[in-house]
């Protein structure tokens, strides 16, 4: 099947395009032309990212963007790109545009003395040039820039007061002897139902950070982009997770630094790109339409035993040939103590010592060891799967030794030797012995995968961003290998929330946890967004059943779910719930008793979701009355069929609120966000994280419009339930704690009339 793969490779091109740089570069000047200076950064960093190294089109790529990054106010940024276009080349005659750039820069940054060496350099090439007509519009703005200068010599500015009380209180936090990045509160713990877990060795508040582990591997998830068919170009302008984030660290990107041999992977600074390569990139790089087209799994697992290196891949997979039955189930090693001598040390009802992926001296680290004893579930996967898998990884081998990487895998190489032209190992189709163990351990990571897998989010702007309120939603960032938070068993209702920042993660009790709890994670399908059918179902793929409080009490009762109820259908004439689990759905009201198929009503909500992103759409194009006109339209319709708690009818209420806030019309935007936050209460509970969001947003717009008292205490509940997802440190409890600082600072007559 090597045709077909190859064929199936040209959909996801990775290599360098100098023609796809051109018309990202063009495209760039035209929307810088417009004003447009964040779509144009966007782009020419997508040009950038296609020019051959040390090219002088790549330098030029620099200087453009570095313009947009000035007119954006990112003057650290903008000298950076700046550097990069001087030390790639930009063309002698356009240098003294760059340096005015530069000078410009260092005087918003109170770099006096810097500018001023700047502008005599300037000043020397203009004057050994001579004053041709190109050079006017550089002399009138080197004019200006010397006044400029002399004005911020004469009269400083006053060094800004720090504001206090902004900073949170930094977390005490004592780490486990035993688990590495766990809290000294947990213990780990195990038995025959729950395998190995952690369990709550003294009593837990909200907001206790219990784990803090760096991902083990992680790998960007690419987002969306555009299918390339056969005769098509890649060139699409619409920015996915690839051209948002750090390939390595996950940062956002604001100016990338593109891989010097690929168009795929970016990078936030010179060193990420640098020790990208030095750990894994260098065999990764010619590999990439091959790694995005089998998928992120196999990624991650080639990734695992780059970082792990062969040496320790294969004393583990030794390790499993000999019949250590641990490897097949590591739990069956893990022996249950008929006395737990120092359970408060993270022993609890267990001996860590023998617990599989503990190094010899019992300590669980967040090691490559204890990775590698996580669960493949060899036996509960189908033979279907498993044989896809094995065809994947076999085939990602064998293009590594087809391509002459095996060695760089091996680390059988010194780091001069890594970007030199590989020459063909092995012409046979068999793998090397060596490639074989690796294959063998990639193989057993991407079974893994499926149960161990650990999904990173970031909170992403809707939009551009620049607006005085600002909504995000969610976004699935990386897939990664948390060998710690892997410990976390699953709860529909759990009693932590997890944040990340970058590839890190952060397990935080979200809920009081007693001493000799277990310290529950929801893996995704939560008892407020789907009833217990749908949970267990999505639940399968983890090979177990279910057995939470929320799951119990649902199958037991019998009762329908609360959220099924919520997000139900009601009758067209009456407004009661429809109800009925066939094709035909009845009215509840007996004095009605109308019927409606099922079909027809699902129709209508697809409609009428479809009318929403419309109304969304206008917004985005600044049509914001046509926007409102639209979404009332859309609340009247839904009226007549959606239960008055539908989730969709918070949606509609928080898009309005969106709306009028654009507009300035806070009263307005308040009004309907509050009413979207009672939905979202009935749905997700008042310390819920979804709630915290929408109070954020609410404490912005009180904030903008001047409603001191309820800003006030808006923001103290937001901060509240916020703090306890995401800590004290975080970004949006910083700005909330901003706000009620500029607030409280306002004069008394002010906070009394408001």
């Amino acid at each position: 099947e090597e045709a077909a793969l190859v064929q199936l490779c040209h959909r996801s091109p990775t290599d360098k395009k100098p023609e796809a740089a051109g018309w990202y570069r063009e495209q760039g000047n035209q929307e810088f032309k417009r004003g447009q200076y964040q779509a144009a950064l966007r782009l020419y960093s997508k040009a950038a990212s296609h020019e051959l190294p040390g090219s002088p089109e790549l330098s030029v790529c620099f200087a453009n963007r570095s313009a947009a990054l000035l007119h954006l106010g990112h003057f650290e940024v903008c000298l950076e790109d700046i550097a990069r276009a001087e030390s790639h080349g930009y063309p002698d005659k356009l240098l003294p545009k760059v340096l005015l750039r530069k000078a410009e820069c260092l005087l918003c940054l109170g770099r006096l003395q810097d500018a001023q060496d700047i502008l005599r350099v300037l000043e020397s090439k203009i004057a050994l040039d001579g004053v041709m007509t190109t050079h006017l519009t550089q002399l009138k703005k080197l004019s200006q820039l010397k006044v400029k200068l002399g004005e911020k010599q004469r009269c400083p500015e006053p060094a800004r007061e720090a504001r206090g009380g902004t900073q949170g209180e930094p977390e005490i936090w004592e780490e486990n002897s035993r688990i590495s990045g766990a809290s000294s509160s947990l213990s780990l713990s195990f038995d025959a139902e729950r395998g190995r877990h952690l369990v709550a060795s003294q009593d837990i508040v909200p907001g206790q950070s219990l784990v803090k582990e760096e991902a083990f591997v992680s790998v960007l998830c690419p987002g969306e982009s555009l299918p390339v068919l056969d005769g098509d170009t890649a060139w699409d302008t619409r920015a996915t997770n690839a051209d948002l984030y750090c390939h390595r660290c996950l940062r956002q990107l604001l100016a990338s630094v593109p891989c010097q041999g690929c168009s795929y992977a970016k990078y936030c600074s010179q060193d990420c790109a640098d020790v990208a390569w030095q750990q894994y990139h260098r065999t990764e790089c010619s590999l990439g339409a091959l790694l995005l087209t089998l998928g992120v799994f196999c990624h991650v697992a080639l990734r695992t035993v780059l970082l792990a290196g062969f040496a320790e891949v294969s004393r583990l997979v030794a390790g499993s040939h000999r019949g250590d039955k641990s490897f097949q189930n590591p739990e069956a090693s893990c022996k249950p103590l008929s006395e737990a001598a120092d359970a408060g040390a993270g022993s609890r009802g267990c001996d860590s010592s023998v617990v599989p992926g503990c190094d010899s001296s019992g300590r669980y680290q967040s090691s490559y060891q204890a990775l590698f004893h996580l669960l493949p579930h060899t036996e509960q996967h189908s033979p279907e799967h498993k044989f896809l898998c094995t065809l994947s990884v076999v085939a990602l081998c064998k293009q590594l030794q087809a391509a002459g990487l095996g060695a760089a895998v091996l680390s059988q190489e010194s780091p001069q030797q890594w970007s030199k032209p590989k020459t063909c190992e092995k012409t046979s189709d068999e793998l090397s012995p060596e490639l074989k163990t690796v294959a063998e351990a990639m193989l057993r990571h991407v079974l893994q995968l499926q149960c161990n897998a650990q999904a990173i989010t970031v909170m992403q702007e809707l939009g551009p961003g620049d607006g005085a309120v600002v909504d995000k939603k969610p976004v699935r960032l990386a897939t990664a290998f948390f060998p710690v938070l892997s410990l976390l068993n699953h709860s529909c209702c759990p009693n932590t929330s997890v944040s990340f920042s970058g590839t890190a993660a952060t397990v935080r009790a979200a809920q009081p946890i007693s001493s000799g709890q277990e310290v529950l994670h929801c893996y995704g399908p939560h008892r407020c967004r789907m009833g217990v059918a749908e949970r267990q179902q999505l639940l399968s793929q983890y090979f177990f059943e279910c057995r939470c409080p929320a799951c119990l009490q649902e199958l037991e009762s019998g009762v329908k779910s609360v959220v099924s109820i919520r997000n139900s259908f009601c009758c067209p004439k009456c407004q009661a719930q429809m109800q009925g689990e066939e094709d035909t759905l009845c009215c509840s009201n007996e004095a009605c008793a109308t019927s409606v198929s099922r079909d027809h009503l699902s129709g209508r909500l697809q409609d009428l979701q479809q009318q929403i992103k419309k109304a969304l759409d206008l917004l985005r194009v600044g049509k914001a009355d046509q926007a409102i006109k639209m979404l009332l339209k859309c609340q009247m319709d839904a009226g007549t069929f959606l239960s008055p708690e539908h989730l969709l009818m918070g949606e509609m209420e928080d898009h309005l609120a969106q709306v009028y806030a654009t507009l300035g019309k806070w009263q307005e935007a308040a009004r309907h966000l509050k009413k979207s936050i009672e939905i979202v209460e009935m749905h997700h509970g008042p310390s819920s994280v979804e709630t915290g969001h929408e109070l954020f947003k609410l404490a912005q717009i009180l904030f903008n419009g001047f409603a001191v008292s309820e800003a006030l205490s808006t923001i103290q509940r937001a901060e509240g339930i916020l703090s306890v997802h995401f800590g004290p440190q975080s970004a949006q409890i910083q700005e909330l704690q901003e706000m009620k600082a500029c607030l409280s600072e306002l004069p008394r007559t002010i906070l009394q009339r408001t």
